[in-house]
């Protein structure tokens, strides 16, 4: 399959859906998007996007299948105990502790799919607070993108399989048995509020005590990641709590949020002061000359670019490089004297790696590029990764100011990671030799899962495996059902098929003619009782094989031409009789009838072959017979 970004048509249909529906995956992981919606694509039978998209104008209904395969809502009441557990004794009574009296309690469950995890904290904190306190105090906002489990959502019904995973006593004081259905009680619904939400672009709610987003960042990328964080950051008050799924750590934004339950996912918020507070400070200060403090802040911010401890150079729109740092300076050779040189004219514009398509590409896309593990030769035997990233600038109108490009070096942590694979193997090694003895091989197993915990804490390819896996299984979990109820329908149609071939083979037995089918490459289907009488070739020594392959009495080198005819569609029906010798070496004169195998097109093409001789012969005693009977 065609890397997603660098398939233009895959682009495309991206952008089709956002400009005719409003769903904007722009931001999802492109290999996990790709997967699914080439998954949607085969169900009906279309291997292009390009053709995709024509079928999405055509067919409507198709974009919510397509959004069902793409966010597969994949939840359950009470999804992984011991987090709920932990919420329950610990996090809900702290933020209890936290509110003034007359305080209310803010919680947001974004993504909250057909609404089962934003019940699920309707129960937890109405067995805390007591049910009128909860209905005074408490309002839950649960969003998706998803229009339609919303929808379901707010109607609040479930099914006996849905809320087998409810505490018993809690599935009779709240649910109510409605039919065969289970619907959450109305009077605490009123305290749930569903809303359609685009993490992405939409803002966030604020003043927020408790923040649940399970299992929904891993569709994004790490860009966007950062972006729906920073808005999870605004939305928390300072003691607020953050939940995420077991397979997201934010390992790239402790500056964030720090965990107080890595295991269970649990953060809470980092509290900073950003430039835009500390510019509202020197604006209302007293002091008499705020241009010499913002001065001072100007040669403070030139200061912490000049010391970052990552490589940035700077290139104004017309291509002159006008900023560069230590790092830069240090790492590529460069001096005071390359500021206001064109950019081309630099080496680093072409190495370790050509930069100025891509900053075309980056101005033409309007976007940041990233590019990973760029290798940049330091001698004959020493190399150098990094990653770089180069990001246009825009002013406040939008228009274009220039770019700045950063370079990471990232050689340790990749030869960290080569260390730790090879130490992984020496494990794996040791571990063989230490099953010896049990008392050594459990010693050795302890030192193992410690050690596997450090590394899952500190390897990022390992956490982003994890991440892909836990999508698949929650994918395979929906494909589970879809298979067994195709097993059914292939068991329906098993012996369907079987009922059709026995009514076959009979009508082909009943026949008083020859009939061979072949395919379009004149391989043999049927070759029925009767040919077999003719040419003395019984079926399973004929069948698959190529009618002009046969040594039998009959000329079928004369039959090659007439039978491209058929398949090419230029014949409907054709006669012939051709001299042969059946399978006792008798001359014969054998006719032929040839039609075309159709079904929506044609197939093959069947052969009707009859002993002229024989075929008179049973024509006279039909005639006698019926003479005799009519005296």
């Amino acid at each position: 399959m065609t890397s997603p970004e660098k398939n233009l048509d895959f682009e495309n249909l991206l952008m089709y859906i956002r400009q005719s529906r409003g769903f904007d995956f722009t931001g999802y992981k492109r290999s996990t998007l790709m997967r699914r919606i080439y998954k949607r694509m085969q169900s009906v039978n279309l291997g292009s996007f390009t053709d995709y998209i024509d079928y999405l104008q055509v067919h409507p209904a198709e974009f919510n299948y397509l959004f069902n395969t793409i966010l597969i809502n994949v939840t359950a009441f009470f999804r992984d105990d011991s987090a709920w557990e932990y919420l329950g004794k610990q996090i809900i009574p702290n933020i209890m502790r936290c509110k003034k009296n007359g305080a209310q309690i803010r919680i947001w469950s974004a993504g909250c799919a057909s609404g089962e995890e934003a019940y699920t904290l309707a129960m937890l904190i109405a067995e805390i607070l007591g049910v009128e306190d909860f209905r005074q105090w408490v309002k839950i906002y649960a969003t998706d993108v998803d229009e339609e489990t919303l929808q379901q959502a707010r109607q609040a019904v479930y099914s006996a399989k849905d809320i087998q995973s409810i505490p018993l006593e809690l599935r009779d004081k709240y649910f109510e048995l409605v039919g065969e259905s289970y619907v959450f009680r109305q009077d605490l619904r009123r305290s749930v509020i569903f809303g359609r939400h685009n993490l992405i672009h939409d803002a966030p709610i604020s003043r927020i005590d408790l923040l649940v987003c399970r299992n929904t960042l891993m569709y994004f990328n790490s860009e966007v990641q950062g972006q729906i964080l920073a808005r999870f950051h605004f939305a928390l008050n300072d003691t607020g709590y953050l939940v995420l799924g077991k397979a997201e750590m934010l390992l790239m934004h402790a500056n964030l949020f720090i965990p107080i339950e890595l295991k269970n996912r649990i953060f809470t918020k980092v509290l900073s002061t950003n430039i835009r507070d500390r510019l509202l400070v020197m604006a209302n200060s007293t002091d008499d000359e705020p241009s010499n403090r913002f001065t001072q802040y100007l040669k403070l911010r030139e200061l912490v670019f000049d010391t970052a401890q990552i490589a940035e150079i700077v290139i104004n729109i017309n291509g002159l490089l006008v900023m560069l740092n230590e790092q830069a300076r240090s790492l590529f050779s460069l001096s005071e004297r390359d500021l206001d040189r064109p950019f081309q004219d630099l080496e680093i514009s072409y190495r370790p790696i050509e930069l100025r398509s891509l900053i075309e590409r980056s101005y033409n896309e309007r976007r940041p590029i990233t590019l990973t593990n760029i290798e940049r030769y330091l001698s004959n035997t020493e190399k150098q990764y990094l990653d770089v990233r180069i990001t246009p600038l825009q002013d406040t109108d939008l228009s274009f100011l220039g770019v700045t490009i950063t370079f990471h070096d990232v050689s340790r942590y990749l030869k960290l990671q080569e260390a730790l694979q090879r130490y992984q193997q020496d494990l794996e090694t040791t571990n063989e030799e230490l099953q010896s003895t049990n008392e050594e091989l459990e010693t050795t197993n302890e030192e193992l899962q410690s050690t596997n915990e450090e590394l899952e804490t500190i390897n990022e390819e390992l956490q982003s495996t994890n991440q892909e896996l836990e999508t698949m299984n929650e994918e395979l979990q929906s494909a589970n059902e879809e298979l067994q109820t195709i097993n059914y329908e292939f068991s329906q149609r098993t012996l369907e098929l079987n009922r059709t071939n026995i009514f076959i083979i009979s009508i082909l037995k009943s026949l008083q003619t020859g009939m061979v089918v072949i395919d379009k490459s004149f391989s043999i289907l049927i070759w029925n009782h009767l040919l077999e009488d003719l040419w003395g070739l019984r079926t399973e020594e004929v069948i698959h094989k190529s009618l002009f392959s046969l040594d039998i009495g009959l000329p079928v080198e004369k039959l090659r031409s007439p039978i491209r005819d058929f398949l090419f569609g230029k014949q409907q029906f054709q006669e012939m009789i051709l001299d042969a010798i059946n399978r006792r070496g008798k001359p014969i004169r054998c006719y032929i009838a040839i039609t075309p195998l159709m079904d929506r097109e044609i197939e093959g093409v069947v052969l009707i072959m009859v002993d002229i001789e024989k075929m008179k012969s049973m024509i006279s005693a039909q005639e006698i017979e019926a003479r005799r009977q009519q005296h």
